[in-house]
């Protein structure tokens, strides 16, 4: 089996794996991020979305050996070693953007690469447009949209 090394929120692991393994797969199972989550088999929900090289990706459809090499970083990557939220899960705690929690770590991944790729502003059409790939049964995604608008000036510096 070919092993593949790969740095997830800043640590170098190398790991064997089949070819077909995923990376969701990686992650969860031999790596103990279960912040991961795997939701709906088709890559149609979003809570597997990590960010790759800091993009976000579905992870539930990428293939650990195309990650070989890169730098991946999941939810429980994050908060600094302190502690300390990152602006978006802050923001997501603020404005009460999570019910169950489940699609929560995929929806953070996701806002984090959809603000840092609107630098100059962010119109709640475009936060909305951007969600379309994360699903959430449980809140309307209006306190979502909201936790998105405020993290956007704190992680640009304009707050």
């Amino acid at each position: 089996m070919p092993q593949v090394t790969l740095t997830v929120n800043g640590k170098q692991h190398t790991v064997e794996v089949e070819n077909r393994t995923l990376l969701v797969e990686v992650l969860r199972e031999k790596l103990a991020l279960t912040g991961t989550h795997v939701g709906c088999d088709t890559s149609q929900c979003g809570a597997c979305v990590v960010h790759v090289d800091g993009i976000s990706a579905k992870s539930c459809t990428m293939l650990a050996v195309q990650a070989a090499g890169t730098s991946v970083t999941t939810i429980e990557g994050l908060a600094k070693p302190d502690g300390t939220l990152h602006p978006m899960q802050e923001m997501f705690r603020e404005h009460h953007a999570l019910q169950c929690g489940f699609c929560t770590p995929g929806m953070v991944m996701s806002a984090i690469d959809l603000v840092n790729n609107h630098p100059g502003g962010i119109t709640e059409q475009e936060i909305r447009d951007g969600l379309e790939g994360n699903l959430c049964r449980c809140t309307g995604y209006h306190n979502i949209v909201k936790a998105i608008a405020a993290a956007h000036p704190l992680m640009h510096g304009k707050a």
